[in-house]
């Protein structure tokens, strides 16, 4: 049996030979320096054509949505009474200024406008005016009774000039006298009367005409004309009915010229103006219409804090209608600049917004904030700035070390062929 001294001696000769064991183990595994260089994987070369970011003319704008209204409507509507003889417009018919839409039976109208006539024609008669002879030219004083009565007042006034001479002679009495100058009073009264009587004839000719004109015109107005050149949008009555003065008859809408209505939020109000460019994109139509601000409220509305506008939008082809729904795009402030980069300098993975940015000769991927998008730019809110180095066609982006693309059959180095940056803003592009 082996004593325990030589069990341990045993047991650190096995340590001792483990420990050794594996330190040439682990001696011929680890690499050397140069082997190490070696096994390290090589950094990418990114060939690709870059660009520099500058500003560019980005004209602020607000989007909002309205609808097209006809420029004007009216409900045309009866003024007299009566029974509708006949209806000559159906729904979507285009009536001209002043054609008849509707006609109302007319024979009472008649009768009333020839009973006016003779009243009239009475009442000219009286004070001897010829049909024909205008009411100004009749002279009160040459009327037929103010003549007799004249002529009345001229005699008492004679025989009251004889009495009078006879006066203090046997030949008058003094009745006499008192008969002659009543008469001559009764002469002047009748004379004052037949004046205030052709007067009154006079203005009852005036109230004649007056019944004949309003007479005229209620026969006039049977027939219902159009105020103006539109289409009719709906018609409210049928050959037959009976209808009252004021009873709508047919509605017209004017819609060669159309009236776009909306509104801009209340933190838009102050920037809006007459004369800002509009653009209206009408979905169903599959149209896009160029116009400008034509009138603006002069209050917001309190319900939804916000501010009402029109557009005028010519419609001579009628290829639109009132009620379209549209978005209209404004130009609040047609001179603003913003960082702006062609479309396929971005890339869009999951969600994610990204550029390749050149940075001492790296590229490395920078994720940004996009805006608006138009004619092939897109606006770039945040991550990138004025002077920055971006691949141009995101396609070509990894990360790596950038390098130029070289011409055919040369070299070019970074240095030659990097884009200088710029401090300062670019112009209208």
């Amino acid at each position: 049996m082996k004593t325990t001294q030589q069990r341990k001696r045993a047991s650190l000769f096995c340590s001792t030979s483990f420990a050794a064991s594996s330190l040439l183990f682990f001696a011929g595994c680890t690499p050397t320096k140069d082997e190490a260089i070696k096994a390290a994987p090589a950094e990418q070369i990114v060939e690709a054509e870059v660009m520099v970011v500058e500003p560019v003319v980005w004209p602020t704008t607000v989007r909002c949505q309205g609808s097209l209204m006809a420029d004007e409507t009216t409900t045309v509507s009866a003024k007299v009474a009566g029974r509708i003889a006949a209806v000559l417009f159906e729904i979507g018919d285009l009536a001209a200024a002043g054609q008849i839409l509707v006609e109302i039976d007319s024979e009472e109208y008649q009768l009333q406008a020839e009973q006016a006539d003779a009243q009239l024609a009475q009442a000219r008669a009286a004070v001897g005016l010829k049909p024909d002879d205008p009411l100004d030219s009749l002279n009160p004083d040459n009327a037929p009774p103010v003549r007799e009565a004249k002529a009345v007042l001229d005699e008492a006034t004679k025989a009251l000039a004889r009495i009078n001479s006879l006066a203090g002679s046997d030949v008058v009495t003094e009745n006499d006298l008192e008969l002659a100058v009543a008469a001559e009073k009764v002469a002047t009264a009748r004379l004052a009367s037949a004046q205030n009587a052709v007067r009154e004839k006079i203005a009852l000719i005036r109230v004649q005409m007056a019944q004949r004109g309003l007479a005229h015109q209620r026969l006039n107005d049977t027939k219902v004309p159009s105020p103006f050149e539109g289409f009719v949008q709906s018609k409210n009555v049928a050959i037959g009915a009976f209808v009252q003065a004021g009873q709508p008859l047919l509605t017209l809408v004017r819609n060669q010229k159309l009236r776009f209505r909306a509104s801009v939020p209340e933190r838009y109000a102050h920037l809006l103006r007459v004369g800002q460019s509009v653009d209206i994109r009408f979905d169903l139509s599959d149209q896009v219409r160029q116009g400008t601000v034509s009138r603006i409220s002069p209050n917001l509305d309190p319900m939804n804090r916000s501010l009402g506008f029109e557009v005028d939008v010519d419609n001579a082809d009628q290829s639109l209608r009132s009620g379209l729904f549209g978005e209209a795009t404004i130009a609040i402030n047609p001179e603003a600049k913003s960082l702006a980069i062609p479309i396929n300098t971005l890339q869009r993975f999951a969600g994610v917004d990204k550029v390749w940015k050149v940075v001492d000769g790296k590229v490395k991927e920078q994720v940004v904030l996009v805006g608006s998008t138009r004619d092939g730019m897109i606006e770039i809110q945040k991550g990138i700035q004025a002077g920055d180095i971006l691949v141009q066609d995101s396609g070509q982006g990894k990360p790596g070390k950038w390098q130029p693309v070289a011409a055919k059959g040369t070299s070019a180095s970074p240095s030659d062929t990097l884009p200088k940056q710029h401090d300062g803003a670019q112009g209208d592009t």
